[in-house]
Order: structure tokens, then C-alpha cells, then sequence
């Protein structure tokens, strides 16, 4: 069976992992500890960033973008309605845009130092980086956030889906990263109503149940993260 190696929270683990969901591919799950620079797991990718797919013939596939861009051409063209990315030339490069949106300026600017000063930390020795989190980080971090809701706050009102009229890697990739922000309650729910609705549906479905059921070592997460009505 395939394995996805992956950490509970790497918003883009959770992207892959609700993409194999969706298209109901079953994987074997490795939890990986990045910062250990494991000898094996640089073997499957040199740079040590998840998330990483191996295949039964123990090919690797490295970074969400190429994972999510290799299921498409493999599963997703036979899904039809069901497909994840769009047929029309000009709504791809749409979901695209804003899947890079998720998993690139939302990471750097937000989710990546929240999750590190936050629970990486926690988890890290002192010689890997470990200690108490950087306040001047968390406070620059928490201010972005405002900002990226506001985005999405537009996105949602406008449209049905966040690039469109139907669900999409866009949509996945957003949801990977609020999840995760989500469990270490740094939203402000009560600003981004229309992002609230959203995200609801996306919580009800069944590729969400999993995250919604996964706990963090030494970090609880808020009382409403795995309630459908918050």
C-alpha cells in the first residue's frame, strides 16, 4: 500500500491527506519528524520537507504541489463532477493560483512560525531548535492572520467554492492550513463569518473526519475544533 508521510500538523499534509480522501485512495500514514533529518526519510527526499508519497513501487513524490498535480493526472481526470481541479484551461490556473496562495504565502506569512513556535518546539531538543516560542514571532504571525481572513472572508462571500462553483485543491489547501490553525485556537471566527459557513461544509465531510479525530502529543486542542456547528 502507498504511504504518505506526514506530521498532524503540516497544513500540507492535511491538503494531500484530503485529497486522497476525496478520491478515495487508501495509504499507509508514517508521522515524521522533520527536524530529525532522519537518514531514510532524506533518502525519499533530500530536502526533509513534508508532505512525501511513496507508491507500491517505492517511488517518492516530494512536496504537496507535485502530489496533488500527480493524483490529478492519475485518479482526478476520471472523476469527472468530482474532480479537483477544473477542465477549463482559464479555472485551473485559478484553483492553482490560490493552492499556491495556501501553500506558499499563507504558510510563510502565518501558519509555518505558529506551528513551530507553538508545537514543533515543544516537541524539538534544544540542539534541534527547541525552547520557549519567539513572542516577536507569534505577535507578527497573529497579525497576518488578519489579514489572509479578510482574503478568504471575500473569497467566500463571493463564490460557491473558493475558486468557483464546485470544490477544488483550493479549497483543500485553505482547509489544511485553518484546520491546523483551528486546533491551536488562533481564529477569530466571530470577524470571518462567511469564512465560518465555508469551512463548516468542509468539516462535514467525511475526508475531514480524520483531522478532526487527530491530537497532538502534549497539545489540546481548542473545545469547538472537531464541532460541526461552532
Amino acid at each position: 500500500m502507498p504511504t504518505l508521510y506526514h506530521h498532524p500538523m503540516s497544513a500540507a499534509s492535511r491538503f494531500v491527506r484530503l485529497i486522497l480522501s476525496e478520491y478515495g485512495y487508501q495509504t499507509d500514514l508514517a508521522e515524521e519528524m522533520p527536524w530529525e533529518k532522519r537518514r531514510e526519510f532524506l533518502a525519499l527526499n533530500p530536502a526533509g520537507t513534508l508532505p512525501v508519497y511513496v507508491d507500491d513501487s517505492r517511488r517518492a513524490l516530494c512536496g504537496a504541489a507535485v502530489i496533488s498535480e500527480y493524483l490529478d493526472e492519475t485518479n482526478g481526470v476520471l472523476k469527472r463532477d468530482r474532480r479537483l481541479l477544473a477542465e477549463d484551461p482559464f479555472q485551473r490556473a485559478e484553483i492553482r493560483r490560490l493552492t499556491e496562495w495556501f501553500l506558499h504565502k499563507m504558510e510563510a506569512d502565518v501558519t509555518r512560525p505558529l506551528v513551530r513556535e507553538r508545537i514543533f518546539k515543544l516537541q524539538m531538543t534544544a540542539e534541534q531548535g527547541g525552547g520557549a516560542p519567539d513572542s516577536k514571532i507569534l505577535r507578527t504571525s497573529r497579525a497576518n492572520i488578519r489579514q489572509h481572513m479578510k482574503y478568504l472572508d471575500w473569497l467566500a462571500g463571493s463564490r460557491k467554492w473558493l475558486a468557483g462553483d464546485r470544490l477544488s485543491y483550493a479549497d483543500l489547501a485553505a482547509a489544511g492550513a485553518l484546520s491546523v490553525l483551528d486546533y491551536m485556537g488562533e481564529i477569530d471566527w466571530v470577524e470571518a463569518s462567511q469564512v465560518k459557513d465555508w469551512y463548516q461544509r468542509l468539516k462535514s465531510r467525511p475526508s475531514f473526519r480524520p483531522l478532526l479525530a487527530e491530537r497532538v502529543r502534549g497539545v489540546t486542542p481548542v473545545s469547538h475544533y472537531a464541532d460541526l456547528d461552532f
